[in-house]
């Protein structure tokens, strides 16, 4: 994105978002879009409001509990990131999400913030629309209202995204399938994902932690909405001489994650820095997206395909959105034919992708300014 100088009354000044991810070193959409209005808004401050710090669900879970805490993150003390705490599950009450709520009000009175823009990740902040009076953009990254989950939550996220819907100012989505079933609603701005090309083709060395080759990996969120487990535990009995790497975010349940564990050449090695990623997808074999094939990752713009058609390491996917279109730049491969189809890129050389054109983030991060100012009025 250009860094031009930008007029006072064209500058974004304040923005609140709501977020379904943390801000970390892995980083995602929400941190590229926010990094690129940083950079371009040299008055702009923003509260990236984290979900929140569930104690009782990490004590269930037997993990160290999460804090809340609002703390300066960087650029010169205009990034703020806020982590509310979450008392109880809620299906004890809606009273639980507008506690949640009245954190996130607390905290950009906090920071002095007058008029923000809210921008609404996770839509149990969508309630903030009205209690606000904000001008508000709604950013639709998944569907979750597809993903397996229990009727009371189901029925809670219906009710939030309708009201999103109704009430926000603007409509962002990532992909085609969301810009269908959301553009039937109201009208919507198709803004897909992107990636740092340049940074992901740029050699690193091979981390010591990525075990010798063969060796398959998978780079991305390890949730049983999005992975097969059944497809990953054949592969691997199927190929015992390849090891397959995940790293990432892994929020799959106790049993997916032992059924995983339990197989040797299957290795779980958690999320690693953004900044060290490309070294994993450069030095392995493969790299493989054994995704389920389903109405929601049907919804979904997957990052990682940009980032296996910025590198030149052949890539297997499921037939899902994000791949499926891609010809020959990867092997696409059903279920059934998945193992054959690792064990063949194995035996062949790597694709070529040079004349290939991928979308930076910096012009992705353009076309959501472009919407964020309409939701501002500064269009």
């Amino acid at each position: 994105m250009r860094t031009e100088a930008l007029s006072a009354s064209s500058e974004l000044r304040e923005l609140v978002v709501c977020s379904l991810e943390v801000w970390d070193d892995v980083w995602r959409r929400n941190q590229f879009f926010v990094d690129e209005l940083l950079r371009r808004h040299p008055r702009l401050r923003v509260l990236f409001v984290e979900p929140p710090a569930d104690p009782l669900y990490d004590a269930w879970s037997r993990r160290m509990p999460s804090l809340p805490r609002l703390r300066r993150v960087s650029y010169g003390g205009r990034l703020w990131r806020l982590r509310p705490l979450k008392l109880l599950p809620r299906r004890c009450g809606a009273f639980v999400d507008t506690l949640i709520n009245q954190q996130v009000l607390i905290g950009s009175r906090a920071l002095g913030f007058a008029e923000p823009i809210l921008w609404i990740n996770d839509v149990s902040y969508a309630p903030l629309i009205s209690r606000t009076g904000w001008r508000s953009l709604y950013d639709v990254t998944d569907d979750w209202l597809l993903a397996p989950s229990s009727p009371h939550e189901l029925a809670r996220l219906r009710r939030l995204d309708r009201l999103a819907l109704h009430d926000a100012t603007e409509v962002v989505v990532c992909s085609p399938a969301l810009a269908a079933s959301r553009g039937a609603v109201r009208s919507v701005s198709l803004v897909p994902n992107g990636v740092d090309v340049a940074h992901f083709r740029s050699p690193q060395a091979r981390p010591d932690d990525l075990p010798h080759p063969p060796v398959a990996v998978y780079v991305g969120s390890l949730h049983d909405a999005r992975i097969d487990v059944d497809l990953v535990c054949h592969i691997a009995d199927s190929l015992p001489d390849v090891t397959f790497v995940f790293i990432g975010p892994d929020a799959l349940s106790r049993s997916s994650r032992e059924r995983l564990r339990q197989r040797s050449n299957i290795r779980l090695l958690g999320p690693r820095p953004y900044a060290r990623v490309p070294a994993y997808l450069q030095h392995c074999d493969a790299v493989v997206v054994p995704h389920r094939v389903s109405p929601f990752t049907d919804s979904l713009d997957p990052i990682k395909a940009y980032e296996c058609l910025a590198v030149q390491t052949p890539t297997v996917a499921t037939p899902v959105a994000g791949f499926r279109d891609l010809g020959g730049a990867v092997t696409i491969a059903p279920p059934t034919l998945f193992a054959e189809a690792v064990r063949s890129v194995l035996k062949g050389g790597r694709p070529a992708r040079d004349g290939i054109r991928v979308p930076t983030w910096e012009e992705r991060a353009q076309a959501f300014e472009n919407v964020l100012r309409r939701a501002s009025g500064r269009a």
